[in-house]
Formats: C-alpha cells, structure tokens, sequence
C-alpha cells in the first residue's frame, strides 16, 4: 500500500524470507563462510542456530541460491513436529519420492537408489531440516542413519540443520553424541548490533528503490534498534508498520517520535501495557497515562484508508464500465 506513495518498486519488509533482500551483516558473513566451509566438505551435517527471526532460513537460501545450476538437489523439511517414524517419509516426500503406503524398508530403499542415481550424474543431494529443535531424539537418529548412505569415495547425502538456541544443547546431551560426531560445521547466529541494524534497514529499503523519501534519523534508527534487539524479523514488522502509519498520515521523515507512536499502536493492539514514557510528547506533557487521544487518531488514520480505498474501487468501476462502454 505505502509502496507507490513513497515510489517503491517492492515491499522492503516483508516477512517471508527472500534472498533478494538478503543483508551480510557481520555475522551472516561469518555464519555463510562456515556455510561455504561445510559445504565443501561434502558429508555429514551443518548445523546453524538463532533465536526466532535472526534470519536462519534466508541465510540458508541465499547459499542455495548461489548453488543454482551447480548440480545440486535441495530438499527442504519445515515441519518437524512429527514421530520418529514419519521421518523418513517426509525425507522421501521432500526429494519427490512416492511414499504413500510405503514401508520404512521401501522408503529407505528408494532413498538410497535416489542418491546413487544423482552421484551417477555427477550431482549432490542436500537436506535442509528447519526447526530442527523440534525433532525428538529418535527422529534425530533416523536422520543419522540417512548419511550412511555414501559410495567407497563419498557421502551421497549432506544435511543442513537448522534450530533455535536449545537446539544447541540438545545436541550436545549424551543421546546425541553418534550425531555430534559428525557435525562438520556449526555457528549460532546471533542479533544485528545497532550499526547493522541501520544498515539492514536502509539495504532493504535501496533494494526496493528508496531513494531517501521517506528519510530517518539518527533518534529513529536508535529506537527501532531498542525495540527490536536487532533481530530482523522484529525490525521487518516494525518497520513495515513505520511506513505504513507514515503513508496514512503523508509523511516524509521518520523520527524517534514516529517510531514511539507505531510501537504504541502495536503494543496497544497486542493488550499490552504501554510502558510510562512510550508514547510521544504532546505539548511537553507526556502521553501515556491518556489513551483515547492515541485511540481517536488510530481511527481517523482507519477511516483516511477506507476513504482512499474507495476512492480506488469507484475509480476502477468507471474504468471497467467505460471500457464495457467503448467495447459495446
């Protein structure tokens, strides 16, 4: 919506993960060189951490990206609230495999029959696991016994797990120590710092076509940083919020007073308390004990945008009948 007002060619803070926005902040780069590094290797598993938003999944696609046409076969399992015996059929599932009706015998059977048929055409077989925290241990194990599968020279497969923090000590409890062992690569890829916070924020933007309207500031750069903790999820929602109430009221600068009334919008709309001092200044007296200001003006922001939304539907009805019109 506030894309073509401020002259965006896309959205720059949409949630799914793109690889077209992908930002290399200082510890993506070092989290992608461990990446490259295990990748290299051909075998076993790489695994990669972060709290929830840190940008796992993204990071993860950008290298697949880079792989495009490099004789690769990615699979990818999101779901893993699954038994230890379901596992195996979602491996199957995910690389295209028939296994409906199938035995864990048969499906390991087709797997294996898979993997040397894409060794024999000089290609590579990589599985992603994503919430792999998720996994039990014996779906853990399930997915160990998959690498077995290799030639005298070489693994035929390669997995990519993925999980927040206590993936981490989950891998290093006693249950998983055969797993641990064949761990090539890990990293635990942790917040942007309030440099890369600035940085990503304005990589999106430029991707997007910004070209300084609407402008921020220092103070706003600092208060989303605050807010967010720098993980870029948190500071995707935030910011697409931000442009959104900037676009409703016709702004063109951001500041730490913008980013306090969006914060306040959110949490308001969340239940939440508003934290004393949240809300913006008005007139020296600070806002936050009184609410139904805030409130009315969450209204006439609600009513600018069915105004505006009408306006667009009445003018693509006369469009329509006058083309119905001309056509007649």
């Amino acid at each position: 919506m506030y894309e073509s007002y401020y002259n965006l060619s896309a959205k720059p803070f949409q949630l799914k993960p793109n690889p077209d926005f992908f930002y290399g902040s200082k510890g993506h780069r070092r989290a992608m060189a461990y990446l490259e590094y295990g990748l290299s290797q051909g075998e076993g598993f790489i695994v990669i951490t972060g709290e929830i938003g840190a940008g796992k999944t993204t990071l993860v696609r950008n290298l697949f990206r880079k792989l495009q046409g490099k004789n690769f076969v990615v699979a990818q399992i999101v779901n893993t609230h699954v038994e230890a015996d379901e596992i195996v059929h979602m491996v199957a599932a995910a690389f295209g495999l028939p296994f409906q009706d199938a035995s864990k015998a048969v499906l390991l059977a087709r797997l294996e029959q898979f993997f040397r048929q894409c060794d024999a055409q000089g290609k590579r077989a990589l599985l992603i696991v994503d919430e792999a925290q998720n996994l039990s241990a014996r779906a853990v194990e399930e997915l160990r016994m998959l690498s077995n599968f290799q030639t005298e020279e070489r693994s035929l497969l390669q997995t990519f797990l993925l999980g927040q923090p206590e993936f981490r000590r989950i891998l290093l409890s006693p249950s998983m120590q055969q797993l641990h062992q064949r761990v090539i690569a890990t990293y635990h890829l942790g917040p942007l710092d309030s440099e890369d916070t600035r940085l990503y924020i304005e990589h999106r933007l430029r991707t997007a076509g910004w070209s300084g309207n609407p402008s921020l500031d220092e103070s706003a750069f600092a208060r989303i940083f605050s807010h967010t903790g720098g993980i870029p999820r948190k500071v995707n929602t935030l910011c697409d919020r931000l442009f959104l109430h900037g676009y409703l009221d016709e702004l063109k600068a951001f500041g730490e007073k913008e980013v306090a009334a969006v914060i306040a919008d959110i949490r308001e709309e969340a239940g939440q308390a508003v934290a004393e001092g949240e809300l913006p200044s008005m007139g020296g007296v600070n806002a936050a004990p009184a609410l139904s200001p805030e409130i009315s003006h969450i209204n006439e922001r609600l009513d600018k945008m069915e105004r505006m939304v009408s306006s667009v539907l009445e003018t693509m009805r006369k469009m329509l009948a006058s083309s119905l019109s001309h056509n007649n």
